[in-house]
Protein backbone atom coordinates (compact mmCIF):
# COMPACT_ATOMS: atom_id res chain seq x y z
CA UNK A 1 0.00 0.00 0.00
CA UNK A 2 1.13 3.58 -0.90
CA UNK A 3 0.88 5.62 2.45
CA UNK A 4 1.91 8.98 1.06
CA UNK A 5 -0.74 11.55 -0.14
CA UNK A 6 -1.43 12.99 -3.78
CA UNK A 7 -1.14 16.51 -3.96
CA UNK A 8 -5.08 17.13 -4.27
CA UNK A 9 -5.00 15.50 -1.17
CA UNK A 10 -2.31 17.25 0.45
CA UNK A 11 -4.19 20.95 -1.00
CA UNK A 12 -7.36 19.37 0.88
CA UNK A 13 -5.93 19.44 4.49
CA UNK A 14 -4.18 22.39 3.99
CA UNK A 15 -7.58 24.33 2.58
CA UNK A 16 -9.16 22.56 5.57
CA UNK A 17 -6.48 22.89 8.72
CA UNK A 18 -6.57 27.04 7.38
CA UNK A 19 -10.40 26.97 7.75
CA UNK A 20 -10.04 25.82 11.19
CA UNK A 21 -7.64 27.84 12.32
CA UNK A 22 -9.65 30.79 11.43
CA UNK A 23 -13.26 30.05 12.36
CA UNK A 24 -12.59 27.49 15.34
CA UNK A 25 -14.51 28.05 18.58
CA UNK A 26 -12.39 28.97 21.13
CA UNK A 27 -12.94 26.62 23.94
CA UNK A 28 -15.19 24.16 24.64
CA UNK A 29 -17.95 26.09 24.62
CA UNK A 30 -21.04 26.47 27.20
CA UNK A 31 -21.96 23.41 29.87
CA UNK A 32 -25.41 24.01 30.60
CA UNK A 33 -27.84 21.88 28.26
CA UNK A 34 -29.31 24.83 26.63
CA UNK A 35 -26.15 27.03 26.08
CA UNK A 36 -24.69 23.78 25.08
CA UNK A 37 -27.41 22.99 22.33
CA UNK A 38 -27.19 26.32 21.20
CA UNK A 39 -23.29 26.60 20.68
CA UNK A 40 -23.51 22.98 19.16
CA UNK A 41 -26.24 24.37 16.32
CA UNK A 42 -24.02 27.60 15.36
CA UNK A 43 -20.62 25.13 15.17
CA UNK A 44 -22.59 23.00 13.13
CA UNK A 45 -24.63 26.22 11.29
CA UNK A 46 -20.65 27.52 10.09
CA UNK A 47 -19.42 24.12 9.25
CA UNK A 48 -22.41 23.92 6.78
CA UNK A 49 -22.26 27.66 5.32
CA UNK A 50 -18.60 26.46 4.01
CA UNK A 51 -19.61 22.89 2.58
CA UNK A 52 -17.51 21.28 5.66
CA UNK A 53 -20.62 19.92 8.06
CA UNK A 54 -20.32 16.59 5.47
CA UNK A 55 -17.96 16.28 3.18
CA UNK A 56 -18.54 13.12 1.83
CA UNK A 57 -21.73 14.07 0.48
CA UNK A 58 -22.10 15.22 -3.23
CA UNK A 59 -21.24 18.93 -3.67
CA UNK A 60 -25.65 19.24 -5.54
CA UNK A 61 -26.09 18.53 -2.26
CA UNK A 62 -24.33 20.75 -0.15
CA UNK A 63 -20.92 18.42 0.25
CA UNK A 64 -17.69 18.53 -1.47
CA UNK A 65 -17.57 14.69 -3.26
CA UNK A 66 -14.65 13.70 -0.71
CA UNK A 67 -13.33 10.76 -1.45
CA UNK A 68 -12.38 8.17 1.59
CA UNK A 69 -8.51 8.99 1.57
CA UNK A 70 -9.89 13.21 1.77
CA UNK A 71 -12.71 11.84 4.66
CA UNK A 72 -9.96 10.05 6.27
CA UNK A 73 -8.34 13.75 6.42
CA UNK A 74 -10.73 15.50 7.47
CA UNK A 75 -11.32 13.11 10.99
CA UNK A 76 -7.44 13.33 11.11
CA UNK A 77 -7.62 16.59 11.20
CA UNK A 78 -11.17 17.04 13.20
CA UNK A 79 -9.89 14.95 15.77
CA UNK A 80 -6.84 16.05 16.47
CA UNK A 81 -7.73 19.69 16.78
CA UNK A 82 -10.26 18.57 18.99
CA UNK A 83 -13.25 20.29 17.27
CA UNK A 84 -16.92 20.46 19.09
CA UNK A 85 -19.05 17.42 17.88
CA UNK A 86 -21.66 18.13 15.08
CA UNK A 87 -25.15 18.16 16.69
CA UNK A 88 -26.39 16.77 13.46
CA UNK A 89 -23.75 13.59 12.99
CA UNK A 90 -26.49 10.81 12.94
CA UNK A 91 -28.30 12.62 10.41
CA UNK A 92 -25.21 13.67 8.53
CA UNK A 93 -23.27 10.29 8.40
CA UNK A 94 -25.95 7.93 8.35
CA UNK A 95 -29.86 9.23 7.34
CA UNK A 96 -28.23 11.84 4.71
CA UNK A 97 -26.29 9.83 2.36
CA UNK A 98 -29.30 6.93 2.64
CA UNK A 99 -31.79 9.80 1.30
CA UNK A 100 -28.94 10.45 -1.55
CA UNK A 101 -29.13 6.85 -2.62
CA UNK A 102 -32.83 5.95 -1.97
CA UNK A 103 -34.69 9.42 -1.38
CA UNK A 104 -37.13 11.51 -4.12
CA UNK A 105 -36.41 14.50 -5.27
CA UNK A 106 -38.67 16.11 -2.46
CA UNK A 107 -37.11 14.21 -0.19
CA UNK A 108 -33.79 15.12 -1.07
CA UNK A 109 -35.26 18.97 -1.67
CA UNK A 110 -36.68 18.91 1.85
CA UNK A 111 -34.51 17.21 4.39
CA UNK A 112 -30.58 17.60 3.44
CA UNK A 113 -30.81 21.53 3.97
CA UNK A 114 -32.21 21.08 7.50
CA UNK A 115 -29.73 18.48 8.09
CA UNK A 116 -26.93 20.18 7.19
CA UNK A 117 -27.81 23.10 9.00
CA UNK A 118 -29.30 21.60 12.45
CA UNK A 119 -32.62 22.70 11.74
CA UNK A 120 -33.41 19.12 11.65
CA UNK A 121 -31.55 17.35 14.80
CA UNK A 122 -32.09 13.43 13.89
CA UNK A 123 -32.51 10.00 16.00
CA UNK A 124 -32.09 6.46 14.61
CA UNK A 125 -35.23 4.36 16.00
CA UNK A 126 -34.04 0.86 14.94
CA UNK A 127 -33.99 -1.13 17.97
CA UNK A 128 -36.78 -2.20 20.01
CA UNK A 129 -36.69 -4.30 23.85
CA UNK A 130 -37.38 -7.83 21.91
CA UNK A 131 -35.30 -6.58 18.73
CA UNK A 132 -31.34 -5.88 18.92
CA UNK A 133 -29.26 -7.67 16.90
CA UNK A 134 -31.92 -9.76 15.22
CA UNK A 135 -33.44 -6.07 13.71
CA UNK A 136 -35.79 -8.21 11.49
CA UNK A 137 -37.83 -9.59 14.72
CA UNK A 138 -38.78 -5.93 15.26
CA UNK A 139 -42.81 -5.22 16.06
CA UNK A 140 -43.52 -2.05 15.95
CA UNK A 141 -46.25 -1.28 13.19
CA UNK A 142 -47.13 1.23 10.37
CA UNK A 143 -50.62 0.61 9.23
CA UNK A 144 -51.67 3.07 5.47
CA UNK A 145 -54.81 4.14 6.26
CA UNK A 146 -56.06 7.05 3.97
CA UNK A 147 -52.92 8.27 2.70
CA UNK A 148 -51.00 8.10 5.69
CA UNK A 149 -49.07 5.49 8.02
CA UNK A 150 -50.35 4.93 11.56
CA UNK A 151 -47.45 3.90 13.56
CA UNK A 152 -47.47 1.87 16.84
CA UNK A 153 -44.71 0.23 18.91
CA UNK A 154 -41.46 0.93 20.54
CA UNK A 155 -38.12 1.54 19.94
CA UNK A 156 -34.89 1.33 22.91
CA UNK A 157 -31.09 2.70 23.34
CA UNK A 158 -32.31 5.51 21.15
CA UNK A 159 -29.80 8.30 21.04
CA UNK A 160 -30.39 11.83 21.54
CA UNK A 161 -34.08 11.38 21.16
CA UNK A 162 -34.76 13.78 24.19
CA UNK A 163 -33.57 16.49 21.70
CA UNK A 164 -33.88 15.50 18.58
CA UNK A 165 -37.24 16.56 16.69
CA UNK A 166 -36.94 14.11 13.47
CA UNK A 167 -36.58 10.22 13.63
CA UNK A 168 -35.95 7.64 10.73
CA UNK A 169 -37.05 4.37 11.93
CA UNK A 170 -37.83 0.75 10.70
CA UNK A 171 -41.17 -0.51 10.85
CA UNK A 172 -43.07 -3.55 9.52
CA UNK A 173 -46.02 -2.95 7.11
CA UNK A 174 -46.80 -6.39 6.47
CA UNK A 175 -47.20 -8.91 9.41
CA UNK A 176 -47.55 -11.80 6.99
CA UNK A 177 -44.55 -11.76 4.70
CA UNK A 178 -41.33 -13.40 6.35
CA UNK A 179 -39.76 -11.18 9.23
CA UNK A 180 -36.82 -9.46 6.59
CA UNK A 181 -39.79 -8.65 3.81
CA UNK A 182 -42.03 -6.85 5.58
CA UNK A 183 -40.10 -3.84 6.70
CA UNK A 184 -40.61 -0.39 5.56
CA UNK A 185 -38.06 2.87 6.13
CA UNK A 186 -40.03 6.25 7.78
CA UNK A 187 -39.29 9.44 8.58
CA UNK A 188 -40.97 11.04 11.38
CA UNK A 189 -41.68 13.96 12.96
CA UNK A 190 -40.77 13.93 16.67
CA UNK A 191 -43.49 16.44 17.37
CA UNK A 192 -46.08 14.63 16.31
CA UNK A 193 -49.04 13.41 18.56
CA UNK A 194 -48.91 10.36 19.87
CA UNK A 195 -44.71 10.37 20.78
CA UNK A 196 -43.53 9.60 24.45
CA UNK A 197 -39.62 10.33 25.22
CA UNK A 198 -38.42 8.64 28.55
CA UNK A 199 -34.69 8.94 28.86
CA UNK A 200 -33.05 5.77 30.66
CA UNK A 201 -30.85 6.32 33.51
CA UNK A 202 -27.81 4.73 32.36
CA UNK A 203 -24.72 3.12 34.90
CA UNK A 204 -22.38 6.31 34.10
CA UNK A 205 -25.60 8.26 35.38
CA UNK A 206 -26.16 9.76 31.93
CA UNK A 207 -28.99 9.87 29.98
CA UNK A 208 -28.21 9.81 26.11
CA UNK A 209 -30.42 6.58 25.40
CA UNK A 210 -34.12 7.07 25.25
CA UNK A 211 -36.88 4.60 24.72
CA UNK A 212 -39.82 6.12 22.28
CA UNK A 213 -43.27 5.00 22.67
CA UNK A 214 -45.99 5.26 19.56
CA UNK A 215 -49.32 5.60 20.04
CA UNK A 216 -51.02 6.10 16.89
CA UNK A 217 -49.06 8.42 15.39
CA UNK A 218 -49.96 9.74 12.10
CA UNK A 219 -46.85 9.52 9.29
CA UNK A 220 -47.56 11.23 5.58
CA UNK A 221 -46.94 9.05 3.47
CA UNK A 222 -44.09 10.97 1.39
CA UNK A 223 -41.70 9.71 4.41
CA UNK A 224 -41.70 6.85 3.52
CA UNK A 225 -38.41 6.04 1.74
CA UNK A 226 -37.41 3.80 -1.23
CA UNK A 227 -40.88 1.18 -1.43
CA UNK A 228 -43.13 -0.61 0.81
CA UNK A 229 -41.84 -3.17 2.21
CA UNK A 230 -38.28 -2.49 1.42
CA UNK A 231 -36.88 -1.13 4.48
CA UNK A 232 -34.85 -4.08 5.31
CA UNK A 233 -32.35 -3.09 2.13
CA UNK A 234 -32.28 0.13 2.57
CA UNK A 235 -31.10 -0.24 5.85
CA UNK A 236 -28.35 -1.85 4.88
CA UNK A 237 -27.36 1.35 3.62
CA UNK A 238 -27.75 2.81 6.70
CA UNK A 239 -25.79 0.82 8.54
CA UNK A 240 -22.72 0.46 5.96
CA UNK A 241 -21.88 3.93 6.36
CA UNK A 242 -22.38 3.46 9.92
CA UNK A 243 -20.31 0.76 9.83
CA UNK A 244 -17.76 1.78 6.94
CA UNK A 245 -16.63 5.12 8.84
CA UNK A 246 -15.71 3.61 12.09
CA UNK A 247 -11.40 4.10 11.79
CA UNK A 248 -11.86 7.47 10.30
CA UNK A 249 -10.02 9.42 12.85
CA UNK A 250 -10.12 6.93 15.50
CA UNK A 251 -6.56 5.74 16.00
CA UNK A 252 -5.84 9.15 16.28
CA UNK A 253 -8.19 9.79 18.96
CA UNK A 254 -7.25 6.67 20.75
CA UNK A 255 -3.25 7.43 20.44
CA UNK A 256 -4.23 10.72 22.42
CA UNK A 257 -6.06 8.39 25.03
CA UNK A 258 -3.38 6.34 25.53
CA UNK A 259 -0.81 9.00 26.05
CA UNK A 260 -3.40 10.08 28.74
CA UNK A 261 -3.42 7.03 30.58
CA UNK A 262 0.22 7.36 30.94
CA UNK A 263 0.24 10.19 32.37
CA UNK A 264 -2.39 8.93 34.79
CA UNK A 265 -0.31 6.12 35.34
CA UNK A 266 2.57 9.00 36.46
CA UNK A 267 0.26 10.79 38.86
CA UNK A 268 -1.59 7.08 40.31
CA UNK A 269 0.27 6.30 43.28
CA UNK A 270 1.28 2.27 43.78
CA UNK A 271 2.89 1.82 47.59
CA UNK A 272 3.94 5.84 47.38
CA UNK A 273 5.71 5.65 44.21
CA UNK A 274 4.21 6.36 41.17
CA UNK A 275 2.52 3.56 39.36
CA UNK A 276 3.87 3.76 36.12
CA UNK A 277 7.17 2.42 37.70
CA UNK A 278 5.21 -0.99 38.38
CA UNK A 279 5.83 -3.66 35.85
CA UNK A 280 2.44 -4.81 35.44
CA UNK A 281 0.93 -1.27 34.50
CA UNK A 282 3.99 -1.11 32.61
CA UNK A 283 3.39 -4.14 30.28
CA UNK A 284 -0.38 -3.13 30.34
CA UNK A 285 0.72 0.29 28.69
CA UNK A 286 2.79 -1.13 26.85
CA UNK A 287 0.11 -3.50 25.42
CA UNK A 288 -2.81 -0.39 25.18
CA UNK A 289 0.22 1.04 22.63
CA UNK A 290 0.70 -2.24 20.49
CA UNK A 291 -3.19 -2.23 20.54
CA UNK A 292 -3.71 1.20 18.94
CA UNK A 293 -1.04 -0.20 16.51
CA UNK A 294 -3.19 -2.89 15.65
CA UNK A 295 -6.55 -0.80 14.86
CA UNK A 296 -4.35 1.34 12.59
CA UNK A 297 -3.58 -1.12 10.02
CA UNK A 298 -6.45 -2.67 10.34
CA UNK A 299 -8.21 0.80 9.47
CA UNK A 300 -5.29 0.80 6.45
CA UNK A 301 -7.14 -2.82 5.45
CA UNK A 302 -10.38 -1.45 5.17
CA UNK A 303 -9.17 1.68 3.49
CA UNK A 304 -7.71 -0.36 1.36
CA UNK A 305 -10.92 -2.53 0.76
CA UNK A 306 -12.72 0.23 0.14
CA UNK A 307 -10.60 1.70 -2.54
CA UNK A 308 -10.74 -1.62 -4.23
CA UNK A 309 -14.16 -2.50 -3.89
CA UNK A 310 -15.99 0.40 -3.17
CA UNK A 311 -17.14 -0.54 0.06
CA UNK A 312 -15.65 -2.04 3.43
CA UNK A 313 -17.16 -5.54 3.66
CA UNK A 314 -16.99 -7.75 5.95
CA UNK A 315 -13.60 -6.77 7.68
CA UNK A 316 -15.37 -3.85 8.68
CA UNK A 317 -16.42 -5.93 11.56
CA UNK A 318 -12.60 -6.87 12.30
CA UNK A 319 -12.45 -3.33 13.30
CA UNK A 320 -15.66 -3.01 15.31
CA UNK A 321 -15.23 -6.00 17.50
CA UNK A 322 -11.38 -5.22 18.40
CA UNK A 323 -12.30 -1.41 18.89
CA UNK A 324 -15.13 -2.38 21.18
CA UNK A 325 -12.59 -4.97 23.14
CA UNK A 326 -9.95 -2.61 23.20
CA UNK A 327 -11.86 0.52 24.84
CA UNK A 328 -13.00 -2.33 27.61
CA UNK A 329 -9.25 -2.84 28.60
CA UNK A 330 -8.29 0.60 28.30
CA UNK A 331 -10.30 1.55 30.80
CA UNK A 332 -10.17 -1.64 32.79
CA UNK A 333 -6.51 -1.02 32.68
CA UNK A 334 -6.99 3.13 34.18
CA UNK A 335 -9.28 1.65 36.97
CA UNK A 336 -6.47 -1.10 38.35
CA UNK A 337 -3.69 1.38 38.13
CA UNK A 338 -5.47 4.12 40.31
CA UNK A 339 -5.77 1.47 43.33
CA UNK A 340 -8.39 2.31 45.58
CA UNK A 341 -9.25 5.39 43.89
CA UNK A 342 -10.29 3.91 41.27
CA UNK A 343 -13.24 3.34 43.54
CA UNK A 344 -14.19 6.61 44.04
CA UNK A 345 -17.11 8.35 42.16
CA UNK A 346 -17.13 10.93 39.58
CA UNK A 347 -17.85 13.67 42.64
CA UNK A 348 -15.63 12.96 45.50
CA UNK A 349 -12.81 15.49 45.99
CA UNK A 350 -10.16 13.38 45.96
CA UNK A 351 -10.92 11.38 42.79
CA UNK A 352 -8.30 11.52 39.75
CA UNK A 353 -8.98 14.03 36.58
CA UNK A 354 -12.49 14.81 37.39
CA UNK A 355 -13.54 11.03 37.41
CA UNK A 356 -13.48 10.95 33.44
CA UNK A 357 -11.82 7.31 33.86
CA UNK A 358 -14.71 5.74 36.22
CA UNK A 359 -17.31 7.48 33.48
CA UNK A 360 -15.42 5.96 30.54
CA UNK A 361 -15.01 2.25 32.53
CA UNK A 362 -18.84 2.57 33.37
CA UNK A 363 -19.92 4.01 29.40
CA UNK A 364 -17.49 0.87 27.41
CA UNK A 365 -19.61 -2.01 29.50
CA UNK A 366 -21.73 -1.31 26.70
CA UNK A 367 -19.05 -0.88 24.00
CA UNK A 368 -19.67 -5.20 22.69
CA UNK A 369 -23.35 -4.40 22.16
CA UNK A 370 -23.82 -1.37 20.71
CA UNK A 371 -23.48 -1.14 16.45
CA UNK A 372 -23.97 -5.15 16.77
CA UNK A 373 -22.92 -7.21 19.66
CA UNK A 374 -19.37 -8.80 19.77
CA UNK A 375 -21.16 -11.89 19.01
CA UNK A 376 -22.87 -10.82 16.06
CA UNK A 377 -19.53 -9.53 14.59
CA UNK A 378 -17.65 -12.79 15.55
CA UNK A 379 -20.04 -14.53 13.06
CA UNK A 380 -19.91 -12.41 10.43
CA UNK A 381 -16.59 -12.73 10.70
CA UNK A 382 -16.40 -16.75 10.50
CA UNK A 383 -18.66 -16.97 7.96
CA UNK A 384 -17.82 -13.91 5.61
CA UNK A 385 -14.62 -13.49 6.13
CA UNK A 386 -12.88 -17.28 7.00
CA UNK A 387 -15.75 -18.71 5.36
CA UNK A 388 -16.75 -21.34 8.41
CA UNK A 389 -19.93 -22.70 7.64
CA UNK A 390 -23.50 -21.23 8.73
CA UNK A 391 -25.63 -22.05 12.02
CA UNK A 392 -28.00 -23.56 9.59
CA UNK A 393 -24.85 -25.50 7.18
CA UNK A 394 -23.85 -26.65 10.45
CA UNK A 395 -27.28 -28.03 11.21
Amino acid sequence: MDLTYTPEQDAFRAELRSWLEANLPPGPGPRDPAGRLEFLRDWQRTLAAARWAAPHWPSEYGGRGASIVEQLIYHEEMTLRRTPPLLGAIGIGLLGPTLITHGTPEQKEHFLPAMLDATHHWCQGFSEPNAGSDLASLKTRAELRDGAFVVNGRKIWTSGAQIANWLFALVRTDLDAPKHDGISFLLIDMTSPGIDVAPITQISGESEFCEVTFTDVEVPAANLVGGLNQGWSIAHTTLGHERSTLFLGSTIRYERIVHELFSLAGEARYHGEPAIRDPEVRQELARALVDVSIMKYNGFRSLSAILRDGEPGPQSSIARLFVSLFEQRLHSAAMRLQGPQGLLSRGSPHVLEKGRWQRGYLRTRASTIGTGTAEIQRNIIAERVLGLPTDRERA
